[in-house]
């Protein structure tokens, strides 16, 4: 989505503090266990986290990273009706139910979590349009939806250093719907898409819709 959610970040909040712990709070390690321990039914992971990006700009910008994890798991749970808003503000249920017969122990809670990944390769039925060596443009359109085209790349050319075949597409999946297309990486160099004066480059993981002949 084009916004603030930008994937790619967007400058002006100062450098990402990379030796930072992961959790700040005790708390946002309970909310990361549950996110994973309880999977979103029918959903993916790009339709959780156009959730996210569905928040106005003003509270995405202004809560803390899981604090948005926390009401977007909210926010799915009552679409589901898995329970309500009445429920969320009272913290008491409309009706009791049975607790569950044994809590997870950690043995159970890391098995659960392996449990999650999955691939998402799919067989293509359509040649892919480029081969490893093409310089490819990242396309400049605006999207109102969940992409995974970072704001910083759009409009550069890069070349594909490798085809990853078929994988399913972020931009459908948000949508609840579940397409392949192909993937590749693009690598770009910084000068380019920054201006820098090294000669860093840069690779990115794109489909196929992102791109175009230069």
């Amino acid at each position: 989505m084009d916004g603030p959610h930008d994937l790619g970040g967007k400058d002006g909040f100062g450098p990402v503090a990379v030796d930072a712990p992961p959790f700040a709070e005790d708390w946002e390690a309970r909310q990361w266990a549950l996110s994973k321990n309880i999977p979103l039914p029918g959903g993916t992971i790009d339709f959780w986290r156009h959730g996210i990006e569905n928040m106005d700009p003003a509270t995405y910008l202004a809560l803390p990273y899981f604090e948005k994890w926390c009401l977007n798991e909210i926010a799915h749970r009552i679409d589901q009706g898995v329970f309500t808003l009445d429920e969320i503000l009272t913290g008491q249920p409309e009706s009791r139910q049975d607790p569950p017969a044994k809590p997870l122990d950690m043995d159970g809670a890391l098995a659960r979590l392996r449990a999650n990944a999955q691939d998402f390769s799919v067989t293509m039925d359509k040649p892919a349009a480029f081969n490893t060596g093409d310089r490819v443009v990242a396309q400049n359109i605006p999207t109102a939806g969940h992409t995974r085209l970072p704001a910083y790349a759009r409009g550069h050319t890069g070349t594909v250093i490798a085809h990853h075949g078929g994988h399913l597409f972020a931009d459908a999946g948000a949508a609840g719907e579940h397409r392949g297309e192909h993937l590749y990486t693009v690598e770009f160099t910084a000068r380019q898409l920054w201006g820098s004066d090294t000669a860093d480059t840069i690779c990115l993981d794109l489909w196929e819709p992102y791109l175009a002949a230069p």
